[in-house]
This record gives C-alpha cells, sequence and structure tokens, in this order.
C-alpha cells in the first residue's frame, strides 16, 4: 500500500479517504466494498477495494458522502 495519496482526475488536488462503502458489484454479484476518496474540491471518486489497479470512477451519487 502507497503512502502517496492520489491526485483527483479533475482538479489534480490531493485526495483523502472517505472510507468504505458496501455494494453489490454487477459483474460476479458479490457483494465487495468501494474505496471512497475525495478532494478539497468537492470531487468524490471510488474504486473497489479489492482492485486498487483499477482507475477511479466518479462517484454516481456524491451528495451522500459529502
Amino acid at each position: 500500500m502507497s503512502d502517496t495519496a492520489p491526485a483527483c482526475p479533475e482538479c489534480s488536488q490531493s485526495m483523502k479517504s472517505g472510507g468504505f462503502v458496501l455494494v453489490e458489484r454487477e459483474d460476479d454479484g458479490r457483494r465487495i466494498c468501494r474505496t471512497l476518496l475525495r478532494c478539497p474540491g468537492q470531487h468524490v471518486w471510488w474504486r473497489w477495494a479489492d482492485r486498487p489497479e483499477e482507475s477511479l470512477q466518479a462517484c454516481p451519487v456524491p451528495e451522500l458522502f459529502r
């Protein structure tokens, strides 16, 4: 695990962890956590916790996590 915070893909500011969200993954039907990441610019991104190599995706409901 890296100590370096990822940069926001939209504004390039450093992001902080916003915790985890348990959701059902459509491709395999498993319940898996998504890691939430936020930047000071109020952008919210997430990715599968078990697939850290995959790119960040914009969270479809960012208002729930501000």
